[in-house]
């Protein structure tokens, strides 16, 4: 009877812990099914990447500021367009060097971030009010720096290329293998198995020190579900046309952040902030500090997704950047950061951006209304949302008086 309560608590807490993994891959197999298997195609598998890239990028900044409390950025739609606005102008209307547009972009990024920050960490308005806001100004400036137009940027192929535009913007095959592009398919065999290295080492290394560590089940079943996904993921690309320019820097994002997060001074206090701000508060670190640079990295990270976006439309347009921070939040949320803040990792958040764009591209290849796709994605958002307080509840639905 122990043994048997001893393996429902472990499934329990399996499922718990790996819930959205095991939800990507129902949906995954799901539209596999109904889209008869093209949307594991290839070129399909690749535009789920540029489409994406700047959801990944924008959810990565938006995990720290959720970490801080359960607060978040709503301005980070309308900075994407702002930026992109002002740096299309420079370069086509004022004929700018690429790279003098470049820097203007990451420093008027970086500025609105501090000035936003500045108000939330040191004068300590709301976030919700001060994102609010920046939101509505940011979005009237767009239209103010383009007066209403479109500006192309064909022109600046240079630029187009460097942040995944067009059809042509990926790396080059020094290579091939079997019609395969060789370099890809060697980049993901490498990535695959220093994945697997970097999950037993840690495994290890926690176990030499005594700490807690997985199941042996449950480890092996996430380090090598994950090395598979990995390495199939990377063979589709390389029978497309191999390793898409924009996934490097989306690569380079998750990866510093996820280091940042998990093995810095720094990225632990966005989490004790989190869990506890007076408490954290006491212990000697400077809180006010630390949501300065959430919301400052936010910034950034938004001017880099700007970037990507007038990249891969070839221009620029008031209407960019709509509804951007809502992917950003639900992409967090579904991949298991807490409305409550303090709990959330970059690889999570991840998932969740992923599973948004499994869902999109699946229901877009069914040919399923616009409309509707805003119902589904309210409703999966929902539902994480409520699986993360349920689960802080004991399963139990209602809360308490």
């Amino acid at each position: 009877m122990e043994k048997t309560q001893a393996r429902r608590g472990d499934t329990i807490t399996f499922v718990k812990k790996y819930a959205m993994i095991i939800v990507l891959v129902l949906v995954v197999i799901f539209f596999t099914t109904m889209t008869q298997g093209s949307i594991l195609a290839p070129m399909n598998i690749s535009s789920l990447i540029s489409q994406n890239a700047y959801v990944f990028v924008l959810a990565t900044g938006m995990l720290l500021c959720i970490l801080t409390g359960g607060n978040i950025d709503l301005s980070v739609g309308s900075v994407v367009c702002f930026v992109g606005a002002v740096g299309a102008v420079l370069m086509m209307n004022h004929h700018w060097n690429m790279y003098a547009a470049i820097a203007v972009m990451f420093a008027i990024g970086i500025a609105i971030g501090a000035f936003q920050a500045f108000w939330i960490a040191y004068v300590r308005i709301p976030p919700f009010i001060t994102t609010l806001a920046g939101m509505l100004a940011f979005r009237g400036l767009s239209n103010v720096v383009l007066d209403g137009l479109t500006v192309s940027i064909k022109e600046q192929e240079t630029f187009v290329k460097l942040f995944g535009g067009g059809a042509n913007c990926y790396v080059p095959a020094i290579f091939t293998v079997g019609g395969a592009n060789g370099l890809c398919l060697l980049v993901t065999l490498v990535a695959a198995a220093l994945f697997l290295f970097s999950q037993i080492r840690q495994r290890l290394i926690r176990s030499s020190k005594g700490y807690e560590t997985e199941k042996p089940f449950a480890f092996w079943f996430k380090s090598l579900a994950i090395t598979a996904v990995l390495t199939a993921f990377g063979v589709a690309l390389s029978f497309h046309k191999g390793i898409p320019t924009v996934l490097i820097w989306v690569v380079a994002v998750v990866l510093i952040y996820h280091y940042i997060t998990s093995n810095t001074t720094i990225g632990r206090a966005f989490y004790a902030v989190g869990g506890n701000e007076k408490a954290t508060k006491l212990s000697g670190i400077n809180t006010n500090k630390v949501y300065f640079l959430a919301y400052t990295n936010m910034g950034f990270l938004a001017a880099l997704a700007g970037m990507i976006t007038i990249a891969r439309l070839t221009s620029a347009q008031p209407t960019y950047g709509q509804n951007y921070e809502m992917d950003a939040i639900g992409s967090c949320f579904i991949g298991g950061a807490s409305a409550y803040g303090g709990i959330g990792t970059v690889p999570g958040i991840i998932i969740g951006a992923v599973l948004m764009g499994v869902i999109n591209l699946g229901m877009s290849l069914m040919g399923v209304d616009q409309n509707m796709q805003k119902v589904v994605k309210g409703g999966v958002l929902l539902a994480a949302v409520i699986f993360d307080v349920v689960s802080k509840r004991g399963g139990k639905l209602l809360a308490k008086d």
